[in-house]
This record gives structure tokens, C-alpha cells and sequence, in this order.
């Protein structure tokens, strides 16, 4: 973000603050800049943080979100904005004010909310959608081909491109028609306390993604990484087995192997987290880390078999 815009941005989160609570005890560098990538940019001013989202934003699908958010049957799975006005002239890309909840720790693996989330994940699958709201289709697919696309634009070695396009095409031309609400891009960064609430509740945040599909692609994160030897057996266990009982529509509560629903989305999140790691690491002018690499191999794998992804033995 250009810094013109980026003071703009503090200003608001500065002006948003205060408003929520005028006695704001803040010094004149209490805003904070938590993020700043080409998919938005995200300041916080003490208990409240404002999002500049990507330009380029799906404007009505963008409010369809924003709303989704605010619904009463989804409070205490995703966090609400606070209200803005979407259509600020003096605001250059679409703006959305949130309260600040605290993120997971990175520092603390031992103590990821895996069962939280997957709880939190199944209620929102569950929920169904509101039939007053145009909700779009959720991106999770969407993103996946942007990744490839963006690999193939980037320069990187050609080896490791064509072992990545090896692996993209053993996926079906078209997703799994399933319209429930999902998030549509799942992770653990996509997770707060919610500060509204005493004892600080987990709850999902990020909707930019969220909209109507198949909810395994909100399990194919850590389903990929569970193939590739990144999640260990026991973390994913919690995790699926945590959703099952929640009642998450995802996978067959009753099936003993999940992977006839999961396979597709994981081989998907495999190649895009490959992609995006060739892209990023070419324009960085960098070598791929560990778990770059592991991603290569895993694509090397589905590229091998061709028709699924090779599975670790169940825990």
C-alpha cells in the first residue's frame, strides 16, 4: 500500500478506536500496521482494526460477506464488523472495521485450538444459508487455480513448475456442487478470542473467502498437511474427530476413511501452497524452505499416482 493511503488507513483505524471508547489511553504510535500484502492491508489501533481489502474486490459480493458476518445465527463463529459505511468516497478500496481479538500464538503449537476450530467449522457448515442474502460461491477453488496461474507467470525453475502442473492435472475440471456456507480459506491465522465475550471464546474471522460450497475444502489445509508429514497423526485426529462430533457435514460421520470427500480439496491445497511457494520464493530471490519443499515432494507423489493422494497410514 502506497504510503499516502497507509496514513489513511491509521486515521481511520485512529478515529475508529476512540469512538468505540473515547477514554482510547493511546500514545500518537499506538497504531500498529499487522499486515500489508497484495490481498489487503490490515492496521490495528488499540481495540479495533481496520482492513483496506485487495483492489479489485467484488463490491456486491463483498457486502454479501460483510452481512454474513453480522448475521445473529452465525454470532460466536465468526466475529461481526463494526458498522461502516462501505461507500466512503474518500476510502480508495473497500474498508471493514473489526474488533481486535487476540490471534493463536505461533510461538505455542501445543496449544493450537485444532478442536476449537473444528467445532467452529462445523457449526458453520451447519448453519444454513440466509435465503434474504445473494451469498456467492466460496473462492477456495478459485484460489487454488490463481496459484497455479501465479506460478506460471513467476519465472520459476521449470523442473519444479512441471512437477506442480503434473499434480494440478489430476484434479477434476469442476469442484464438488455442494452448497453450504464455508469459510472458504481455513487456517489457524483465521482464528481470535473473541473480545466481545468474557472468557474470550474462540471465533473465525476473514470472510473474504466465505460463501457457498463444499465444506471440505475448509478441512483440506490441515488434511493436506496431514498427508504431506507436516500435521502429526494425533493433531489431525483431534481435529477430525473433533468435527465429526460436532456434526460437520463434511466427511461421513460414519465412514472409517474421510478421504473420499477430502481428497480432492486436499490435492488442490497441496499444489496451491506449492504454487504460491515457487511463486513467492522466485520473486523473493530465495531458496524454498522445509516445508516448501515438502510440498514440492507431496505434488511430486499426486503427480505420480494420478488419480489420488498418497495417504499416511490412519493414526
Amino acid at each position: 500500500m502506497e504510503p499516502a493511503e497507509l496514513e489513511q488507513l491509521s486515521a481511520l483505524a485512529r478515529s475508529a478506536a476512540h469512538l468505540a471508547d473515547p477514554a482510547c489511553p493511546c500514545a500518537p504510535d499506538a497504531t500498529t500496521v499487522l499486515a500489508d500484502r497484495d490481498d489487503g492491508t490490515v492496521v490495528r489501533h488499540g481495540a479495533v482494526v481496520v482492513k483496506a481489502h485487495a483492489p479489485g474486490t467484488d463490491i456486491p459480493a463483498h457486502r454479501t460477506r460483510i452481512a454474513v458476518a453480522g448475521l445473529r445465527d452465525l454470532d460466536g463463529v465468526l466475529l461481526p464488523p463494526h458498522p461502516h459505511d462501505p461507500d466512503d468516497p474518500h476510502t480508495p478500496r473497500p474498508l471493514t472495521v473489526w474488533p481486535y481479538g487476540t490471534p493463536v500464538d505461533p510461538a505455542d503449537p501445543d496449544a493450537a485450538p485444532w478442536e476449537d476450530a473444528a467445532r467452529l467449522l462445523a457449526r458453520l457448515h451447519r448453519t444454513p444459508a440466509p435465503g434474504h442474502l445473494p451469498v456467492p460461491p466460496m473462492r477456495a477453488p478459485v484460489k487454488a487455480a490463481l496459484a497455479v496461474e501465479r506460478m506460471r507467470r513467476s519465472g520459476a525453475p521449470r523442473p519444479a513448475v512441471e512437477t506442480v502442473l503434473r499434480a494440478w492435472r489430476t484434479l477434476p475440471e469442476e469442484p464438488a456442487d455442494r452448497p453450504l456456507l464455508c469459510h472458504g480459506d481455513f487456517h489457524l491465522g483465521q482464528l481470535v478470542r473473541d473480545p466481545r465475550v468474557p472468557g474470550a471464546p474462540w471465533v473465525l474471522i476473514d470472510v473474504d473467502d466465505l460463501g457457498l460450497g463444499d465444506p471440505a475444502w475448509d478441512l483440506a489445509r490441515p488434511a493436506a498437511w496431514f498427508a504431506a508429514g507436516i500435521l502429526p497423526p494425533d493433531v489431525w485426529s483431534r481435529f477430525l474427530d473433533a468435527y465429526r462430533e460436532a456434526g460437520g457435514p463434511a466427511v461421513d460421520a460414519h465412514a472409517p476413511d474421510p478421504w473420499a470427500q477430502l481428497d480432492v480439496p486436499a490435492r488442490a491445497l497441496t499444489v496451491q501452497t506449492a504454487a504460491l511457494a515457487l511463486a513467492k520464493s522466485t520473486a523473493e530471490r530465495r531458496l524454498l524452505d522445509e516445508v516448501e519443499e515438502v510440498m514440492i515432494d507431496t505434488c511430486a507423489r499426486i503427480g505420480s499416482l494420478r488419480t489420488e493422494l498418497a495417504r499416511p497410514a490412519s493414526p
